[in-house]
């Protein structure tokens, strides 16, 4: 496992968008290059980032194919808190992203199986996921893979947690009812399939997490720690995350990344 430790959330991100671009640019073949994202805060810089060096001419992203990590059960593309509105409103129209080339989960679906099933089938006919972005919760989880998720789990039907809905209530009116209480989730087994994950992990309120992914022990409670099993795992972090590593875990990522750019 790889940790890149960043002065801030700027910087992180910044250094995640560079780290995708570099990817997609050195994309070699005919198949094109694909790649998972996720939505929440967390990612939001990155986009912006991707945004910026689209519209300079140092990516383009018409032979990339997206995956998004999940959507909530029960809402419609057109609904404001629906993932699919996100990522238009944040990425996806400011791009060259061919609109065909956009996967996304249909939380509207009439048979969430079968939509499961297509979207588990759909990524292993374009040849896996290249690089897989991600973000983590306060508890760990990778999309909507709650505690005590297989870590050999696939795209399918997840229940939210009390505390995913609260955390996510500020987006529903502070009202932890409102928010969804089932949505389509990729698996962690679909994530580690990938082959390249990068993981986005900032704040303080992560920093437990951050520990659990890079000190702790594999575990279904902390679904973040397979990726310690991953051979191309990457953590891009901020200082702030970084407040319940040991302080000899954090001087030795901080003193392999020196050695990387010597």
């Amino acid at each position: 496992m790889r940790v890149v430790i960043q002065e801030n959330y700027e910087k992180m991100s910044i250094w995640a968008a560079e780290h995708i671009v570099c990817a997609i640019n050195s994309h070699r073949g005919p198949r094109p290059f694909v790649l998972g994202l996720p939505t929440g805060s967390s990612p939001l810089g990155v986009y912006k980032k991707l945004i910026e060096m689209n519209k300079a001419g140092k990516v383009s992203f018409k032979n990339v194919v997206t995956f998004n990590m999940d959507e909530y059960v029960g809402l419609d593309h057109d609904h404001d808190q629906s993932y699919w509105y996100f990522m238009h409103e944040n990425f996806f129209n400011h791009i060259d992203l061919p609109e065909r080339n956009i996967n996304m989960l249909n939380g509207m679906a009439e048979d969430p199986e079968k939509e499961c099933a297509d979207y588990e089938r759909k990524i292993a006919l374009l040849g896996g996921i290249d690089l897989f972005m991600g973000g983590i919760g306060v508890d760990g989880h990778i999309a909507f893979n709650e505690p005590f998720t297989s870590l050999n789990s696939r795209t399918g039907l997840r229940t939210l947690t009390t505390d995913t809905r609260i955390v996510n209530s500020r987006f529903f009116g502070n009202d932890p009812e409102k928010v969804p209480a089932y949505a389509l989730s990729v698996g962690v087994g679909t994530v580690t399939d990938s082959k390249e994950v990068l993981i986005l992990i900032n704040g303080h309120s992560k920093a437990r997490a951050l520990a659990q992914t890079v000190e702790g022990g594999v575990s279904q409670m902390w679904t973040c720690s397979a990726l310690q099993l991953h051979k191309n795992a990457i953590i891009a972090c901020d200082e702030a995350a970084c407040g319940e590593l040991k302080v000899d875990t954090y001087k030795y990522f901080l003193d392999v990344e020196k050695s990387e750019r010597i």
